[in-house]
């Protein structure tokens, strides 16, 4: 045993989601999303992974670098790079290493036209549909389908992609998300080419969207990509479980303070446990005062500000609670998608936030 805290990845866990996606979308390919080192879970593992049973047609990942390193531990599949190249050079690597590129702006199109490819390349035109992030605009799809057949080291058809900006909204949000799919097949109605543009959202709540490929991320890991509901309502699985230790016990008066600024008060003698984790492993110092740890079965709550290595829990009601004994902050047994609740952010960031000093240990 460790007193240090731990990331669990749960493989199986990982397949398992991937078999709730296949359900979600029976006819589309997958486009695993695993960017950011996979949602903090580990870009090589989880990759291998999916690999080993050919659980996705691709990956798509959000940088070039990214790309390039999945190519040199040998991975061969479809990957895609979703924020495309900005230079020559990187338009010669991802032709040289076979990776596919997103196609967004009209500086992308000129260096195209202009750099002289050694070997073809896929790419992938995306639509802004109302994200107003990344994507050509509406009035600008024919001009650049048109210019784009003009190249000769480009595999036709092209892709043609668009995001969702509110997919993970009800309500009047729904509306805009109705508008985006809309605008798109009217924009591509007449073009041929592969289209995606569920992301796990999309793909919950919009299921007419499959088209040929599907973008998962978030699911994958086991969260939901919706801010009230979690994620075993659709028998998803966390994957990653974030672990410690009780590392102190004391009893604090009636009177009594806890953790920087005094911030909370002891209204009676209350059994306090101090748990090794912090913002410096990625805790979110943000997390609010009843935030739960599981200790065992038993729930705890957060009492005062998290610290960069070690935070503060009211065990008073709970039972036979010995420092060393283990702790789950979020995972098997605890969603993370509560711990986002409670620290006013989304699962994404808790997963992405975990720091380099936690190691992630796999399983399964």
């Amino acid at each position: 045993m460790t007193s240090k805290p731990q990331a669990i990845i749960n493989l199986s866990a990982l397949r398992h989601n991937v078999e709730v996606v296949k359900r979600a979308s029976p006819i589309a390919k997958i486009l695993a999303v695993i960017k950011a080192d996979a949602y903090g879970h580990g870009l090589v593992a989880v990759a291998s992974t999916l690999d080993q049973q050919q659980l996705s047609s691709g990956f798509a990942v959000a940088r070039l670098s990214e790309a390039l390193v999945l190519r040199e531990q040998g991975f061969k599949q479809k990957i895609v790079v979703l924020t495309g190249f900005l230079t020559a050079e990187d338009l010669e690597l991802a032709v040289a290493k076979k990776i596919d590129l997103v196609l967004h702006n009209e500086s992308q199109l000129e260096l195209l036209e202009t750099v002289r490819l050694a070997n073809s390349i896929s790419i992938w035109l995306k639509i802004n549909t109302g994200m107003n992030r990344l994507g050509i605009e509406v009035s600008q799809f024919n001009r650049f389908i048109n210019r784009l057949e003009q190249i000769d080291k480009i595999k036709k058809p092209v892709n043609l992609m668009t995001h969702l900006a509110c997919a993970d909204e009800f309500g009047e949000q729904k509306t805009k998300t109705k508008q985006q799919i809309e605008t798109f097949d009217e924009a591509v109605n007449a073009t041929q080419g592969e289209q995606s543009i569920a992301n796990s959202a999309g793909l919950l709540a919009w299921p007419n969207i499959q088209r040929h490929w599907v973008r998962p991320g978030i699911m994958l890991y086991g969260a939901s990509p919706f801010a009230d509901v979690t994620a075993g309502k659709y028998d998803l699985k966390p994957v990653m479980t974030l672990k410690s230790f009780v590392l102190n016990i004391r009893d604090v008066k009636k009177g009594g303070r806890v953790g920087y600024g005094g911030s909370w008060l002891a209204k009676k003698t209350t059994r306090i446990a101090t748990i090794g984790i912090g913002y410096g492993d990625g805790y979110p110092r943000h997390a609010s005062e009843g935030t739960p740890v599981l200790i065992g079965t038993q729930q705890a709550k957060l009492v005062g500000r998290v610290s960069m290595d070690s935070i503060t829990v009211d065990i008073s009601q709970c039972e036979n609670i010995a420092i060393a004994d283990e702790v789950v902050l979020w995972g098997e047994g605890l969603p993370v998608d509560i711990i986002a609740q409670h620290s006013g952010t989304i699962s994404y960031e808790l997963f992405c936030g975990v720091s380099a000093r936690v190691p992630r240990i796999y399983q399964g």
